[in-house]
């Protein structure tokens, strides 16, 4: 017998009906990130060298950057859910808690796009 009302075992839902799909999130961005993570070591490894030149021209390439785009938008998905974790489970005044839920939100857009806008504008040849 457990604790949950007739209508949460019928339902499936937790207290907060959004812990399964966080959970989920979380569980198929690591897998993205370890994909892509193995595929960025290996590229960067096969690199005849790791100068400026090199790489900024590796970095060129659709195929290189629309990958490494990716990367960079799943670690800050992750993350972010990560994050969001800690902060729910650890800070217990509410006020401070969605403060710090908002303004992490936030740093992690801003990082994602300035990431993301880095690598199109080596793709397109403006970032040298």
């Amino acid at each position: 017998m457990g604790l949950r009302t007739p209508l949460g075992r019928v339902l499936g839902h937790g207290a907060a009906h959004a812990g399964t799909e966080h959970w989920w999130s979380q569980r198929l961005s690591a897998v993205a990130l370890l994909v892509l993570g193995i595929w960025f070591l290996i590229s960067l490894l096969l690199l005849p060298g790791f100068s400026f030149d090199t790489v900024h021209a590796w970095l060129a390439r659709p195929w290189n950057a629309v990958p490494v785009m990716l990367l960079a938008g799943t670690m800050a998905w992750h993350s972010s859910l990560g994050v969001q974790v800690v902060i729910e489970d650890y800070v217990h005044q509410p006020f401070i808690r969605i403060v710090s839920l908002i303004l992490s939100k936030f740093a992690h857009v801003v990082l994602a796009a300035v990431a993301l806008f880095a690598v199109v504008l080596i793709a397109l040849g403006n970032g040298s």
